[in-house]
C-alpha cells in the first residue's frame, strides 16, 4: 500500500491484537514520562511560552497536566518537549531516535482542535503515527551524512496525522508531508550530545512543524515532495507498511538518559548485583562502549540535560545508588560527592567492534577495580527494554506508577493507568484520558 493511501485507509479492524497493545503500552509510558517531565526548567519554560506566545484561537488544544491552553501547532510544541525533557521515552534503534514524543503530542493537538476520535480511531492514528514516523527516520538516516534529531523526520508523521485527521485528500496530504519535511527541524544531534542544552532530541520543534504544514495543506499551501517518503530508492522501506509493524520493533527506557548510556549501566549493576558490592568497595570504573556512547562525555552535570547525556554519571549513580531515577539526574543527584567522585575518576574508550554493531544494536562492557584489588568484568552486554530483551508490562506499569503518582497522587495515577488500558474497548474512554491528561496536577499529588 502507498504511504498516502495508508494514512487515509489504516482502520482498526486491520491493526494485530499484539499492534493495539504496543500501541497502549506506548501511550501509558509516554504519558508516565510526561508528568515526570512537568518539574523540569525545561517543561516550565515551553509551557509557559507556548501559554503566552501560542495563543489559542478558534482551535485550542491543552498543555499537559498544565489546565493552560493553546493553538494546536503551540501545543504540540510544548508537549513534545516536556516528554522529551525527561530521557525515560521509547524509540526505535534504526531511527537512532525517538518517534513517540512527537507523534503523541501531535495527535493529541489534533483529537482537542478537531474533535474527531474515539479511543479505537485515536490507537489507529497513534500506530500510523509510528509506522510512518520511524520508516521516515530511517530514510533520512540513508538519504543524508549528518545525524539530524528525531524532530527532522517525526514532523512527517505529524503530517501525516494531521492529514488523517483533517480528512483532506491525496495531493493536499503529498504537501503537507512534504512541507513538514522541508521545514522539520534539521537539527545535528551530535551538537546537543557535546552540549547538552533543552534543544534535546527536537521532538516538539518537529511536532510543531508537522501539525502546522497540516493545517497549510489544508488551506492549499503547496510544498516539494518528501524526499524520505517518494525519493528514489526509498520503496522498499516503504513496501511493508501493514504488513511490517515497526511500532513492535520500540524499546522501552528503565532509566532516564540517554540510551546510549544504558548498556553500561546494566554491565555495572551486573556486577555490583552478582557480587553483592556497595559503591563502598569500587576505587573506580572502567568502560568500553560504542563511539556515539563514549561521547557522553559531561562528568559533573550542572543541570537536567547535562546530566541525561552523560555516561560516566548515570554509571556512577547506579553504583552508588543502585538505580537511575528522577531523583539521580536532579539535585539530589549532581550533589552527591561519592557520585560525582566515581563519575569524574571513570575511565570511557570506544571498542570499534562495538561501534561496528551500531544502531541496530548497542553493547557495553565494564571493569570494576575493588579497593581490595580485585577486577571484576561485566563481559558484553545490551540495555533491558530492546524488542529482543523487553520490559514486563507489570515493569511498564511500575515506572509509569513511580512518574505520575508524586504528580497526581495515587488515586488519579490508577484512574490513568485505567483509562488507557481501557482506550480500545470502553465507549468514553478516550474521553476520561483526556480530562486526566490536560487537568492541571496542582494538589492532586496529595489524593
Amino acid at each position: 500500500m502507498q504511504p498516502v493511501d495508508f494514512i487515509h485507509q489504516l482502520g482498526f479492524a486491520g491493526l494485530p491484537a499484539e499492534v493495539v497493545d504496543q500501541a497502549k503500552r506506548c501511550v501509558l509510558d509516554l504519558t508516565g514520562v510526561a508528568a515526570a517531565g512537568l518539574s523540569t526548567p525545561l517543561s516550565r519554560t515551553i509551557r509557559n511560552h507556548a501559554a503566552e506566545h501560542f495563543a489559542p484561537g478558534q482551535r485550542a488544544a491543552g498543555l499537559l497536566f498544565d489546565g493552560r491552553k493553546a493553538s494546536p501547532v503551540g501545543a504540540a510544541l510544548a508537549n513534545g518537549m516536556t516528554i522529551d525533557a525527561y530521557d525515560a521515552h521509547d524509540g526505535h534503534p534504526l531511527t537512532k531516535g525517538h518517534a513517540g514524543a512527537g507523534v503523541l503530542s501531535a495527535l493529541l493537538a489534533f483529537v482537542q482542535a478537531e474533535g474527531k476520535a474515539d479511543g479505537r480511531d485515536f490507537l489507529t492514528a497513534l500506530v500510523l503515527g509510528y509506522e510512518l514516523g520511524v520508516r521516515a527516520g530511517m530514510a533520512l538516516h540513508q538519504t543524508v551524512r549528518d545525524y539530524h534529531t528525531s524532530g527532522a523526520w517525526v514532523a512527517v508523521a505529524c503530517a501525516a496525522l494531521g492529514a488523517r485527521q483533517l480528512g483532506i485528500g491525496a495531493e493536499a496530504t503529498r504537501h503537507a508531508l512534504g512541507i513538514a519535511e522541508y521545514h522539520g527541524p534539521r537539527s545535528q544531534m551530535m551538537r546537543c550530545i557535546d552540549h547538552p542544552t533543552m534543544v534535546k532530541d527536537g521532538s516538539g520543534w518537529g511536532a510543531m512543524a508537522g501539525v502546522s504544514a497540516a493545517y497549510l495543506a489544508a488551506d492549499g499551501f503547496t510544498g516539494a515532495p518528501a524526499v524520505t517518503v517518494e525519493g528514489a530508492g526509498m520503496a522498499a522501506l516503504w513496501s511493508d507498511l501493514g504488513s511490517r509493524w515497526r511500532i513492535m520493533e520500540q524499546y522501552f527506557k528503565p532509566y532516564p538518559v540517554c540510551r546510549w548510556a544504558q548498556p553500561a549501566v546494566e554491565a555495572v549493576l551486573s556486577v555490583m548485583r552478582t557480587n553483592r558490592l556497595t559503591s563502598a568497595d569500587v576505587e573506580r570504573v572502567e568502560i568500553e562502549t560504542f563511539y556515539e556512547a563514549a561521547r557522553l562525555t559531561t562528568r559533573r552535570p550542572a543541570n537536567t540535560e547535562e546530566a541525561q547525556y552523560s555516561l560516566s554519571f548515570p554509571v556512577a549513580a547506579a553504583i552508588v545508588r543502585g538505580v537511575v531515577g528522577p531523583a539521580e539526574i536532579g539535585e539530589s543527584g549532581m550533589g552527591d560527592a561519592t557520585i560525582l567522585r566515581l563519575s569524574e575518576a571513570m575511565t570511557v574508550r570506544e571498542d570499534v567492534a562495538l561501534s561496528a554493531r551500531f544502531p541496530g544494536e548497542r553493547w557495553a562492557r565494564a571493569r570494576l577495580v575493588l579497593k581490595d584489588g580485585r577486577r571484576l568484568d561485566s563481559g558484553d552486554m545490551q540495555a533491558r527494554g530492546d524488542a529482543e530483551r523487553p520490559l514486563a508490562d507489570e515493569e511498564i506499569s511500575a515506572k509509569f506508577r513511580r512518574a505520575t503518582e508524586p504528580v497526581l497522587g495515587r488515586r488519579d495515577s490508577a484512574r490513568l493507568l485505567d483509562r488507557v488500558a481501557a482506550l480500545d474497548s470502553e465507549d468514553g474512554a478516550l474521553a476520561g484520558f483526556l480530562e486526566l491528561l490536560f487537568s492541571p496536577a496542582g494538589s492532586r499529588a496529595a489524593a
